[in-house]
């Protein structure tokens, strides 16, 4: 194994050669059966005597921290000591303390068998042979080489795509060069907050809402404020007169699920141009729409050039590949690309390319249309049985549209204790409370269909009912 030994004056070559290798045996960082560079090696390496190296091994050798084989060579031969090396505690640079408030998540110890998380699409309804096949076209030396190694922000081909599929199917206004592909709708976001936040801006959020963009604008130094959700969506007349950007998902409101209606629609947008406000407009879960009429984008609205339109490919095709994009006014897209440039130079081109490719051929029209159709199949069976089985249990929220449905438990029910008996029970869902700013508002859960298979769902529900009881009611 190549190892780092560093030497530091003249002094005790040979000890220092010994302690180095005894913390890294005693660290971990070399453990059982790993290989000692050869003495002589080492020491030509260290431009030392190879007997200054043999005395250190010879040391290591009779503590039992190595064993030498005759011909084979030195190895590590210790265990029992801690497998991570030490840390000086409460020492070294400390981040910022909002940093403190965002929880990474973890892979969960319980196996999930009913999967009813929200915002996961079905892997195993993805093109992957159709996939393969643009991807491998990409990856050839001339497609390599045709791709280039500039700066742009985007393949010509994608956003040429990107803006006929959003113009065809959610009627947005744009050219090619008004798209700017991303690393998926997060990083389209942080580009908004680089643009857009200082410290202090006040953000205005729907509460309850989605915490990827709160922790978000909260990381940029933005003061976050959450404005409460009704049935027609975000109420503005809530919003903060000091609110200079206002994040909404106003097609399929996450996590209640309910469409912005016209009015609401048209009273943001005039508060937005009378304020100078930016919206930044996630167009969430808006291809799958099973019923009534589609929900005109804000995007398509704005004439006074306030709306940031967010897309994202993650639910419709797949989480992994990390695909999104932004549609900006004039005045903010040369900042936007700069943003993206600093950022990461561009998105994965052959990706890219590929996508386009899958776009133009018409394949993602269709895939959209197949998912759809399995979707609502979910969509409808759940609301089935909860309408059925869970009366006075749980009252599913009307949804049009998206991979999640929102439904309220009874007013003094701890949805956080439903959500914990429901993954030991092997049923997979989210609490409702958690979404939530102001710690007020009617406990619930969040169920999605998109990971489920239809032939699960019944006995996942089942099970789910079980985990509803006496015991998760509040006193």
């Amino acid at each position: 194994m190549e190892f780092h030994v560093s030497l530091i004056g003249r002094a005790d070559k040979t000890g220092q050669i010994y302690q180095q290798i005894k913390a890294a045996i005693m660290d971990g960082r070399l453990r059982p059966p790993d290989a000692l560079p050869p003495t002589r090696e080492l020491a030509a390496r260290l431009a030392v005597s190879r007997n200054t190296v043999s005395a250190a091994y010879d040391r290591l050798t009779a503590e039992g921290f190595v064993t030498a084989r005759t011909g084979a060579g030195t190895f590590v031969q210790a265990t029992g000591f801690s497998q991570q090396p030490k840390t000086a505690g409460g020492l070294g640079p400390r981040p910022k303390a909002v940093w403190d408030d965002v929880r990474v998540p973890v892979p969960n110890p319980l196996p999930i068998r009913y999967d009813f998380r929200a915002g996961i699409p079905d892997g195993k309804l993805f093109p992957y042979a159709a996939w393969r096949r643009l991807l491998a076209k990409q990856f050839t030396p001339v497609a390599v080489g045709s791709l280039g190694h500039d700066a742009a922000a985007a393949h010509p081909q994608l956003t040429a795509a990107l803006a006929r599929h959003v113009g065809v199917s959610r009627a947005v206004r744009a050219t090619p060069d008004d798209v700017l592909v991303t690393n998926g709708a997060q990083q389209a976001l942080d580009l908004v907050c680089r643009v857009l936040v200082d410290p202090g801006t006040v953000v205005a959020v729907e509460d309850p809402g989605y915490f990827g963009p709160l922790h978000l604008f909260r990381s940029h130094g933005a003061e976050v404020v959450g404005v409460p959700v009704d049935d027609e969506g975000i109420v503005v007349d809530e919003i903060p007169p000091a609110a200079r950007i206002v994040y909404v998902t106003p097609s399929h409101q996450f996590p209640l699920g309910v469409p912005m209606s016209l009015a609401r629609r048209a009273a943001l947008l005039e508060w937005a141009e009378r304020t100078g406000a930016v919206i930044v407009e996630d167009d969430y879960d808006s291809e799958f729409r099973y019923g009534g009429h589609p929900i005109e984008p804000l995007q398509n609205l704005d004439r006074a050039g306030h709306v940031v339109y967010v897309g994202s490919l993650s639910k419709v095709l797949l989480p992994s590949l990390r695909l999104g994009f932004l549609i900006a006014p004039s005045g903010l897209r040369a900042a936007l690309r700069a943003a993206k440039y600093v950022t990461d130079w561009h998105s994965n081109k052959p990706m890219q390319a590929a996508l386009a490719d899958f776009i133009d051929e018409g394949l993602l029209a269709r895939h959209i249309r197949r998912t759809r159709k399995e979707y609502k199949a979910r969509h409808d069976r759940i609301l089935t049985v909860l309408r059925r089985d869970f009366a006075g249990v749980l009252d599913p929220l009307p949804v049009a549209a998206g991979l999640h449905l929102c439904a309220y438990l009874p007013e003094s029910s701890d949805d956080m204790a439903v959500y914990q008996r429901a993954r030991a029970a092997g049923v997979g869902v989210y609490a409702l409370s958690p979404f939530r700013i102001r710690p007020t508002g009617r406990p619930g859960l969040v169920i999605g269909y998109g990971a489920v298979e239809l032939s699960d769902i019944d006995e996942g529900l089942r099970r789910l009912s079980g985990c509803v009881g006496p015991d998760t009611i509040r006193r």
